[in-house]
Order: structure tokens, then C-alpha cells, then sequence
């Protein structure tokens, strides 16, 4: 079974952002870290070949720090990795983003394509399902437990009031959430054959895509500002007895706050 997952490396939760002067662009402290998610999507893709055989690649698009995320792949038991490396692949939105990681699936094909359900730098969700679309497949979404056999999967994901389960022909696009696996630490092993390993690199043109169609001009979504976020007023604390507190509560939120 040929496994291909997809991968983002996203700024780390505790790096520092800041919008820059004009609000067009983002400062964001070179701190980074593999998605969340998508590490779920690795170690499922690693789980289903011990168990079934095949070949597990990971593909990433981004800058020259992502290599990081695909030697972490390789040190966690990944077969191959694929690094999309080209200014003009950078800045796109999941529109461009997914449109370029399809054709690089294409490429080399799959029967099984993995990823996270959302980034957590931008939380939209949208590659996976618009790779799916890409390539005409069957998306399963947010998937808690996974089972493979017999040409078909079968994934279990949260609906409101409980779970549903869902069965797909393969080839298929599963993204995956919080709670199907536990992401293995790699050995040490791993982390020095990873070290020593030749990073692949794809350029737009081994795609067959001219720079009009990817990154930042074949975007829909085009960012027009980034606003920076409305710091809360400090908390006051009412003096009082319990009567007293109540009333200045409520003259506070009729007369100031003009919420009653």
C-alpha cells in the first residue's frame, strides 16, 4: 500500500507574532514546529504499514526550515519524503496550496492520502478536503479511529451526540484529529539516519505548474489587513457588602457598559 501523507510545519505555540506597520504583513519569531495534527497523520500512516506492508511518504511545502519536519518523519519511520521548495509555492492559500500538493500526489500516486484536519497557525481546514477534490476522491474528516481492508476504509469520526462511521473505496483523503493515535518519539536511530538523509526537492516546473497558478498569484483568498487583537479591560474587583456589589454591578452594566 503506497501512503502518502501531508504536512505543514507551523510557527510554535509559544513563538511571538506581531502584525507589522499597515497591517499587511505578519512578524512571526523563528520558532517552529510540525502541526499538531499532522503528526497524527504520520504515525497512523506508520501504524497501517506495520500492519499491512507498503511505503509511507510525507510531502511538505515550505520554506528552508521545513526539511526539519521531514527528517522528523524519516527519524519517526518514514519511507521517503518529498519537499516542495520554490519562492513562488510560498504565500499561497489552501486553494493554491492544495492545488500544488495534488499534482505532486499525482506524480507519483497513492492509495492512501493523510493529513491533519487543520493547521493550527491559520485553523481553516481546507487543504485536505480540496486535495480530495483535486485529485476526485472520497474525504473522510476528522477521524478518530481508522481501519483499512479489503480495498476500502473505515473511519470512525465525533458527530454532535455521538460517532459515526464511514466507509470509502480506495483510493481515499482521511484527515485526522486529536485522539486516533499517540505520535511516537523517534529513536535515536532514527534521528541519525534522519540527519544523514538527502532531502528531495520538486520545483512548480516537475509539477507542470506555471508560478500564475501557485503560491501568492493563484490565490482566491487575497488578505486585504491584519488586525491585531483588542486587549481586555483589567478586572475590578467591587468593595462592598453583597448588596452593595450587586447594585454597582448592575448600574455598571446599564450606565457604562449599556449591555441592560
Amino acid at each position: 500500500m503506497t501512503i502518502v501523507v501531508l504536512a505543514k510545519q507551523v510557527p510554535d505555540p509559544e513563538a511571538l507574532v506581531e502584525v507589522r506597520s499597515g497591517g499587511k504583513e505578519l512578524e512571526i519569531e523563528q520558532k517552529f514546529a510540525t502541526n499538531l495534527f499532522d503528526e497524527f497523520a504520520i504515525e497512523e500512516a506508520l501504524r497501517i504499514r506495520e500492519k499491512h506492508g507498503g511505503k509511507v511518504t510525507v510531502i511538505t511545502l515550505g520554506g528552508p526550515k521545513a526539511t526539519e519536519l521531514l527528517r522528523t518523519a524519516l527519524a519517526m519511520g518514514a519511507d521517503d519524503v518529498l519537499f516542495l521548495e520554490d519562492p513562488a509555492f510560498l504565500e499561497g492559500d489552501g486553494y493554491a496550496t492544495a492545488l500544488t500538493l495534488s499534482k505532486a500526489i499525482a506524480r507519483q500516486g497513492a492509495d492512501l492520502v493523510l493529513c491533519g484536519r487543520q493547521a493550527i497557525d491559520d485553523d481553516r481546514g481546507e487543504v485536505g478536503p480540496m486535495v480530495a477534490e483535486f485529485l476526485g476522491l472520497p474525504h473522510v474528516g476528522a477521524v478518530l479511529k481508522l481501519d483499512i481492508g479489503d480495498g476500502a476504509a473505515r473511519a470512525e469520526r465525533a458527530v454532535e451526540g455521538g460517532r459515526e462511521v464511514v466507509e470509502v473505496t480506495l483510493p481515499a483523503v482521511i484527515t485526522a484529529a486529536k485522539g486516533l493515535n499517540e505520535p511516537r518519539v523517534p529513536q535515536v536511530i532514527g534521528v541519525m539516519k534522519a540527519m544523514r538523509a538527502q532531502i528531495p526537492r520538486v520545483s512548480p516546473a516537475d509539477l507542470g505548474l506555471a508560478p500564475s497558478d501557485i503560491g501568492k498569484a493563484g490565490s482566491k483568498l487575497k488578505i486585504e489587513r491584519y488586525f491585531t487583537r483588542q486587549k481586555r479591560a483589567a478586572v475590578k474587583f467591587i468593595e462592598g457588602t453583597p448588596e452593595e456589589q450587586a447594585a454597582e454591578a448592575i448600574r455598571i452594566l446599564a450606565e457604562v457598559e449599556r449591555v441592560i
